[in-house]
């Protein structure tokens, strides 16, 4: 039985030992963080799905390794942002074009959507690392393999360009 006060940490070493409902919950708790993470980053559903897919499945097959992991939650961004990397560059070598939409995945429009589509890719990744994620800067430069530096001025530069194209004062 899950209880409200168990951390990510807990929950990933249950489900190392046999508990599938720790799992799950795992699941249940970040699913739609990875997925608008994904989804936002390369602009198609069906990728983004798929990607998710795999994240999930690469964490399941490697619970053992992550027991000692400190903070699973960087962990698993790490793997999604790792696997959507992988993705960009197969599509390129194949020479799909990046997909580009001006709706949300429901359909629906969305200017908050649009607005970080239209993003520098390795500012949008820092922004969504820092706002789907929730990670600190010092995590998304452990995942992006960058100087927290870089990541401070991509996060900065970010944040700007979207107040600029939001129409919203800095």
């Amino acid at each position: 039985m899950n209880t409200p006060e168990e951390n990510d940490e807990i929950l990933i070493g249950r489900y190392a030992r046999g508990d599938a409902a720790a799992f799950d919950s795992l699941y249940r708790r970040h699913e739609l963080r990875v997925w608008r993470y994904l989804e936002r980053n390369v602009s198609d559903q069906a990728t983004s799905d798929e990607l998710l897919q795999d994240v999930w499945l690469a964490l399941a097959r490697n619970a053992a390794s992550l027991e000692s992991v400190t903070r699973f939650r960087t962990r698993l961004f790490t793997l999604a942002h790792d696997r959507m990397v992988q993705s960009r560059r197969e599509r390129t070598a194949k020479g799909i074009p990046a997909p580009v939409r001006n709706t949300a995945a429901d359909g629906s429009t969305n200017v908050l959507g649009r607005a970080v589509g239209q993003l520098p890719v390795d500012e949008r990744d820092t922004y969504l690392l820092h706002i789907e994620g929730q990670l600190s800067i010092g995590e998304i430069a452990e995942i992006t393999e960058s100087p927290i530096d870089t990541v401070e001025s991509r996060l900065h530069l970010a944040k700007s360009k979207l107040h600029e194209l939001l129409g919203e004062k800095s």
